[in-house]
Formats: C-alpha cells, structure tokens, sequence
C-alpha cells in the first residue's frame, strides 16, 4: 500500500535525488513520505478494528478519521503537484501512480458506500411490518380458523431500532424517520462508491508497470502486489488474484536484467508475499498444490549470482538472476500486507 518500506524507500531516494534538479517535485515526495509513515502505523492499528460499524461514534473512530484524512491529504498531493512533473523520471512515474491507486484502496477499505465489509441486510419480510411481533397469526386453510389469533410469548431480544408492535412510526403528525447510514467521516470525503475509480488507478498503474520496468523491478512487483491484494479484498474475485500473483512471479523468472544486492533483497520478499497471496482462500489443503496456470508450489526464490560493486541507487544495476525452471514459483500464503 502507500504505506509499504519499498514504497518508502523509494520516495525518500526519488526526493533526495531530485532536491537540485526539480525542489517543487523533491518537497512534494518528502510531504508524501511523511504520511506514508503516519499511515503505516495507523493502518497496522486498523487491521483489527475493520469490521467496526464505522457509523457508530466510538473512540476507534478517531483512528478512521485520521486515516481517511492523511489517505485524502497524500491523493491531493500526488494528483496535483507530483503526477504532472514526473514525466522524465521512468520509476518515479510508476510509483506514482501506484501511489494515487493506493489511496484509492484506503477509500475503499475505509470509506466506500456500499460498504466492502458488511454483510447485505437481510431480506426484509413484508408480514414483519404488518403483523406485531407478539401476535401470530394462523394461516389455517379452514375458513373458521383463517382469523383466528392466537398468543405466542413476547421474544426476550428485540432487533435494535424496532418498535414492539413492528411497525416503524414515527412521532404523531411526522414522518417515519429514516435510519442513519452515513458514515461519520462524512465530513472528510464523500460516502461515495470509490471501487470503480481505485479500479481504474490500479489497472493504469499496472499497465505502466508492465510498459516502463522489467520483470523483476521492486516497484513493478509493488503494484502488483498491492494490486493483488485489492483484487481479494476489495473486488472478492479470489481466482482472479491469484492468477495475477502467478503471472507476477512468473514475470519475474523469465526476467533478464540485473540488478544490485539491495533491489534483489526487495524484489525476494516481494516475491514471497505474492507466493503467500496465492495460498488466501485455499484452506489447508492449498499449500502443497499447484497454483494458478499450473505452477508447482514450495520451490524456493533463486539466488544472486553477480553484483556489481559501486551501486547505491535502488535503480536496476548490476547482478544476474538465472531464469527458474518453467512453472515453478515461491511458496504461497499470506495475510493482507497493508
């Protein structure tokens, strides 16, 4: 997510590297490096608290808010001022629009109507409004017992927002008043449906991605990484993810660049959580089989072979990663990394 250290890692080497050539550019990837920070911890927070009804006030709501708030805060930063300089910078116009995909997701998780992670209310039956709740009536075939009525004992627990004849009214001479559903960050952003829109951003990214960097491009597998875990989370198509987390992987064997010790080491844990990825929603019995398109599960990551010597920047450089043998891929199973 936005929140991610590759992601950071790389704003904080874009904004050093671009300090003297383009200040504006460099002070605008610094302000989105802070909160990508304060996000990171937040979102960590937030993961156990997501299925709260954030209609609610709270405590926990503060935390949404503050979320909601840096999530908008960074969009606006990267859409109006680091999205149009960023043309002759190749990797920084990748991450960029990973950037803005991501705080879509943060939409999404956090602020989207309909909400992603509650349930559809139940289907409304239409003698729960025109009968009480303690009468119960007999819907015998005999005409004699037809409108018969009998008691039946009052239920102990009542659904909240009912009254104890069943019908919804209102205050004498008003109308029957509506129940709340709006979220209380409201005020923030718009309770809006933001899934079309996050999809879009994703699917830009993606293809950027694939255009501009190779296989093996820590950023690259950033967005795919993220893009995976939308798609499971958000778009609930769980084939779908793990078919984009195998071509991923598998990109990235038949990649021939090199590249330096510390991008291997992003690009080695990036391929791992994507192998994790293709375990969610397989149950127990997913770790042993094959992935999406065939790929044999529990093979491990190749080792760097070369690297040269003198590389800092996190840029493509220098070592050689053989090619894996055809199918084989990480092992798999992993939770949300956000």
């Amino acid at each position: 997510m936005a929140s991610s250290e590759v992601d950071q890692k790389f704003l904080g080497h874009f904004a050093n590297s671009t300090a003297n050539e383009n200040p504006l550019l460099s002070s605008m990837l610094f302000k989105v490096l802070g909160l990508s920070v304060l996000l990171s911890r937040k979102l960590i927070r937030a993961r156990r608290l997501r299925r709260l009804d954030t209609s609610r006030d709270t405590k926990s709501i503060q935390l949404y808010h503050n979320i909601i708030w840096l999530a908008r805060e960074g969009l606006a930063i990267t859409e109006q001022f680091i999205l149009p300089m960023i043309e002759p910078y190749v990797e920084l116009k990748v991450l960029s629009y990973k950037l803005r995909a991501s705080f879509y997701h943060i939409y999404v998780l956090f602020h989207n109507q309909p909400s992603i992670n509650q349930a559809a209310p139940k289907p409304h039956d239409e003698n729960d409004t025109l009968t009480p709740e303690g009468l119960n009536i007999n819907k015998s075939k005999s005409p004699s017992e037809r409108g018969s009525i009998g008691r039946t004992p009052t239920p102990s627990v009542r659904p909240l927002n009912r009254p104890v004849g069943g019908l919804m009214t209102g205050p004498p001479g008003l109308p029957i008043p509506p129940l709340s559903t709006r979220p209380t960050a409201s005020f923030l952003l718009p309770a809006i449906d933001y899934i079309p829109t996050a999809t879009s951003c994703f699917n830009d990214a993606s293809l950027l991605s694939d255009r501009l960097l190779p296989g093996s491009h820590p950023i690259r597998l950033s967005v795919k990484l993220e893009y995976v875990a939308y798609i499971y989370d958000c778009l609930h198509d769980a084939e779908a993810s793990r078919k984009l987390a195998n071509q991923t992987i598998a990109a990235v064997y038949n990649a021939e660049e090199g590249m330096d010790d510390e991008s291997f080491e992003d690009a080695a844990e990036l391929v791992r959580l994507l192998g994790k990825m293709m375990k969610r929603g397989l149950g127990g019995g997913g770790s042993s089989g094959t992935g999406a398109g065939g790929s044999r599960i529990g093979e491990s990551t190749p080792r760097l072979l070369q690297s040269r010597p003198g590389t800092t920047s996190p840029q493509t450089n220098g070592a050689l990663i053989p090619p894996a043998p055809v199918g084989v891929v990480p092992p798999p199973g992993m939770t949300n990394p956000m």
